[in-house]
């Protein structure tokens, strides 16, 4: 369990990434309209990319650990925002805020998955 989390975050981060390269669409709507789209859209692309790619090796994994912590208090302004909207960009004000919630789960395992390799 201890190496199948990190890696499923970072399979989840790497398809996110091409998510964001190949289908901008999908994440368009998440991106509030006072960042630059496209500048957003490959950011977020890169820094997931990277942080995918640091969950899988073993040396790194901490770092991906404390990148994806980091990568998730960097997207929370977005949900706080977007739960405060009258119509979210996903789904209903219930969602939103449940989103909200679930950031800081994400939070923690970056922090989880940091501490538990940080010696390893």
């Amino acid at each position: 369990m201890n190496r199948v989390i990190p890696m499923l975050v970072g399979l989840v981060m790497i398809v996110g990434a091409a998510g964001h390269i190949f289908s901008p669409e999908l994440y368009a709507q998440m991106i509030p309209a006072f960042l630059p789209m496209q500048f957003a859209n490959i950011s977020a692309a890169v820094c997931e990319a990277i942080v995918g790619v640091l969950l899988f090796v073993p040396k790194y994994r901490a770092n991906g650990g404390i990148g994806f912590m980091l990568l998730m208090f960097a997207f929370l302004p977005i949900h706080v925002w977007d739960a405060l909207q009258d119509a979210p960009a996903v789904g209903s004000p219930t969602v939103a805020v449940f989103r909200l919630v679930i950031q800081f789960l994400l939070i923690y395992t970056g922090w989880w998955i940091y501490k538990l390799h940080l010696t390893q």
